[in-house]
């Protein structure tokens, strides 16, 4: 108790040394706080009996213990306040790199991590802060754990700056270059038995758990008059289970200078995404899209093909897998882009290969790098022959990369139901030694295992290798009989024999003769 009256009576001192309180009451609470400050040097004990000692001495209704606390929490706010504050200072010294500089370094850094870098400092949550740390979106995930808010936060921070945004469940394997592995995500890990679950059952497992993102998840693209979206170059959508045809086209309408469009297992129709992309995206430069539903969106006419041809002029990759493509459309669309570098229609239904005939020799198609023409299904044995007797004679000069693997082998020419495992009319030795600058993979099963029931197939769980294999058997090569009918041009691609199983709608035909 000494001790206290002690502490007392220096500050009894020291408060009649000091001006008036009505002069300057913040120099008296200065003074009263390190008066008040000064009595952590006492015992723990010594402030117990104290205070017990002066509630003892108040009212019964005294609100002491209530001020007491309130006069804790508040010196514990200010200290810590004071703590950050000090330690921001600390770390704008030490940190070596000007603001400007910092802001760089962070819009370098993938999503993530950008967030994690904000968490660590004052001063580092500040230069996070600057929209060009936003430019580049990556919120693509393994699993789903970004919901809309997430995205409506990051790209409101971004504002005009925003140049890039993946968005979605991406699948866990990777598909490399050339591989033609399903897209569409299936978290396996909560699937026990692969072979005891058909294609429905997975995806509505994939369903409930990307339910986290809605249609409306890029929304704030338009937001602010559409300033985040009216820079956008790149935009990926992987899995995105609620996405609708009018959200997606909303979309887009506010990206008008969109490069690059990757759409992954949406359930949105390529006629309309293809009209919506040519309709706002006028500067694209690569497309893929990816069916979520292999084989059964028949939507594509030929009238839509010619717009998407029409207004955009600068397409030079392309990629539509697992749609159901005829081959009158197809040719409209690699005749008609002139810049046209990459295609893949990998796992697309109808396509036959006729719509090469006499491409090769095209203007414009010339500049063809990257073929992909990978398990499509209804692919001819004898379409095939004559595209790699066209390269031998001298076509395709600049394709590098040709797939024309068939998990299921190659159709017949007069009944795409007897299936081709082992051709003997493929020249595929002759143009590994004529192009040896060009990747031929041509992978075929050893023996048959097709499966006759379209539906069956449809619901089958989809296994395809994703690594590439330029090695060929020997029973893989042989000699091409087919040259001189290769080299008349057919114009829509479709002859009468394949009319009675790939025939037109009228309303495409009609489209066809505009």
């Amino acid at each position: 108790m000494d001790s206290v009256v002690e502490v007392q009576s220096r500050s009894s001192t020291s408060m009649a040394k000091r001006q008036c309180p009505s002069q300057n009451p913040r120099v008296e609470v200065e003074h009263l706080l390190d008066a008040f400050l000064s009595l952590s040097e006492l015992p723990s004990l010594s402030l117990d009996l104290s205070f017990e000692k002066l509630l003892e001495s108040m009212p019964a209704d005294s609100d002491l213990i209530d001020r007491a606390l309130k006069m804790g929490s508040l010196l514990l706010d200010a200290a810590k306040h004071s703590s950050r504050k000090r330690a921001s200072h600390h770390n704008s010294l030490a940190w070596p790199l000007p603001p400007d500089l910092t802001i760089k370094v962070f819009s370098m850094l993938d999503t993530q991590s950008l967030c994690h870098a904000s968490a660590a400092c004052s001063l580092f949550s500040k230069c996070a802060k600057d929209p060009q740390c936003y430019a580049n979106l990556d919120l693509a995930t393994l699993v789903p754990k970004v919901n809309n808010a997430v995205v409506a936060t990051m790209i409101q921070r971004a504002g005009k700056a925003l140049r890039s945004l993946k968005l979605g469940v991406v699948p866990v394997a990777s598909t490399t270059h050339g591989s033609c592995q399903p897209m569409v995500c299936i978290v396996r890990n909560t699937i026990v038995e692969v072979s005891n679950f058909s294609w429905n059952d997975k995806r509505s497992r994939q369903g409930r758990e990307s339910s986290i993102l809605t249609r409306c998840c890029l929304s704030p693209l338009n937001g602010d008059g559409g300033a985040p979206g009216a820079l956008l170059r790149k935009l990926h959508l992987y899995n995105i289970e609620r996405m609708d045809n009018a959200s997606l086209g909303a979309a887009l309408s506010a990206c008008p200078s969109l490069l690059d469009l990757e759409i992954v297992g949406l359930h949105v129709e390529l006629r309309q995404t293809l009209m919506s992309v040519s309709a706002n995206c006028h500067l694209i430069e690569r497309l893929f899209f990816e069916s979520s539903k292999t084989g059964r969106d028949d939507s594509l006419k030929a009238q839509t093909c010619y717009e998407l041809v029409n207004n955009c002029p600068h397409l030079t990759s392309l990629s539509l897998r697992g749609f159901k493509l005829h081959d009158c459309k197809v040719r409209i669309l690699v005749k008609g882009f002139r810049k046209l570098k990459y295609v893949d229609f990998s796992t697309s239904y109808s396509i036959t290969g006729n719509f090469l005939r006499n491409l090769g020799s095209c203007n414009g198609v010339n500049l063809l790098e990257v073929l992909i023409l990978r398990d499509c299904m209804h692919l001819k044995e004898m379409e095939v022959t004559r595209l790699l007797t066209a390269i031998l004679a001298g076509d395709f000069k600049l394709l590098v990369h040709l797939d024309i693997s068939n998990r299921e082998g190659l159709a017949s020419e007069a009944d795409w139901y007897s299936r081709c495992y082992n051709s003997r009319i493929l020249p595929i030795k002759q143009v590994l030694e004529a192009r040896p600058d060009m990747r031929l993979v041509a992978e075929y099963p050893s023996e048959g295992s097709y499966i006759e029931t379209f539906d069956t197939d449809l619901n089958s769980d989809i296994s395809l290798p994703s690594e590439f294999s330029s090695h060929t058997s020997d029973g893989s090569v042989f000699m091409s009989t087919s040259e001189s009918s290769y080299n008349s041009d057919q114009g829509s691609g479709e002859d009468g024999q394949d009319a009675v199983i790939y025939e037109e709608s009228s309303d495409e035909i009609d489209s066809l003769a505009l």
